[in-house]
């Protein structure tokens, strides 16, 4: 008769978890040293060799990957409001909010009030930033992090909670 033998599960550290998962390099302290020296130099070289476009669509990458990421994530983070992450947009390909403006076809006013947030974008102007970044950045990423803030303040914000309550007669007494 075959019996079997529960075993608990082990706790592993955080090194073990990574030397099961990642092969070691198997080279000694000065060995890795050099080997990164090696490295860092050869992607110094492969970043000076690139052109201002392949620059430009590096960074306009890896700020398509942050997004990503972030709304990938439950929480919000002002790091990445629709007003940040525009910002960030700009500085990225070197405009300046005026020549910006024009080339959206938006006021400058207007701009910079999305900017500061003291104005809220439109869906027109999601599309026409999709368009502007021939279709990098989606729509629907500038609306996602318009939302994301949305929601945020929604949960968050009591004082309305407490003056919309005033106007709200004859709730429901439920116990769950």
């Amino acid at each position: 008769m075959k019996t079997t033998k529960k075993t608990k599960p082990q706790k592993l550290t955080n090194t073990e978890l990574a030397e099961s998962f990642v092969f070691p390099h198997g080279l000694s302290k000065k060995e890795k040293e050099q080997a990164d020296k090696l490295f860092w130099e050869e992607r110094k070289k492969l970043l000076s060799q690139m052109t201002n476009k392949q620059l430009l669509l590096s960074r306009l990458l890896q700020l398509k990957y942050q997004i990503e990421d972030y709304l990938k994530e439950p929480s919000y983070n002002e790091d990445y409001s629709f007003s940040t992450v525009l910002k960030r947009y700009l500085d990225i390909i070197g405009r300046k909010k005026k020549d910006f403006a024009k080339e959206i076809d938006v006021h400058e006013t207007k701009l910079s009030q999305i900017l500061t947030n003291r104005v809220e974008p439109n869906e027109k102007m999601m599309i026409r930033l999709e368009l502007h970044s021939s279709n990098l950045f989606p729509a629907m990423y500038w609306f996602k992090l318009l939302e994301k803030k949305r929601e945020f303040e929604l949960v968050h914000d009591n004082a309305i909670r407490k003056e919309e309550s005033k106007n709200v007669t004859n709730r429901l007494e439920l116990s769950y």
